[in-house]
């Protein structure tokens, strides 16, 4: 179990994802989407931290990632050791809940801008190429996030 601490620890990228962190789920989305070179998928995973990072600084702001970080996060939830230990050195829990009918975030432009200007707040710089992709139908906020089966892609 985590304890939620009121302020949590920004922290800088070694110390948030660890480079063996970063590369074992990088490898887990190249080999779910080989479309993606590792690179891609490295900074998708630090992308995800930051976001998770952030919204941990910011209980009950609705977040939301872009489709690409999304993929970045479900590797982290895929690794629950290196999930829990990254939960731990946030000082939060940062919920994944998916958008589902009737639990829909709301204006996803008003989410973004909230997400980005969270993620910059909290020290961390906006991968542009990862984050100009749409929304992912998903927040961290019941203040979390899937791929809905709605979009037709679940996994």
């Amino acid at each position: 179990m985590n304890t939620a601490l009121e302020r949590p620890v920004v922290l800088p990228l070694d110390d948030l994802a660890p480079k063996d962190v970063r590369t074992r789920l990088a490898r887990y989305i190249v080999r779910e989407h080989p479309e993606f070179s590792l690179a891609i998928a490295e900074r998708m995973v630090v992308a995800a931290a930051e976001f998770q990072a952030a919204s941990a600084a910011n209980p009950g702001t609705v977040m939301a990632p872009s489709k690409l970080v999304d993929h970045g996060w479900h590797a982290w939830i895929m690794h629950t050791r290196d999930r829990d230990a990254l939960m731990t050195r946030i000082g939060a829990d940062v919920p994944h809940v998916p958008d589902l009918p009737g639990n829909e975030p709301g204006d996803r432009t008003a989410a973004r801008r909230t997400t980005l200007n969270a993620i910059e707040a909290a020290g961390y710089p906006i991968d542009q190429e990862l984050w100009a992709s749409p929304s992912a139908e998903c927040s961290q906020c019941h203040a979390g996030c899937t791929d809905s089966p709605n979009g037709g892609k679940g996994k």
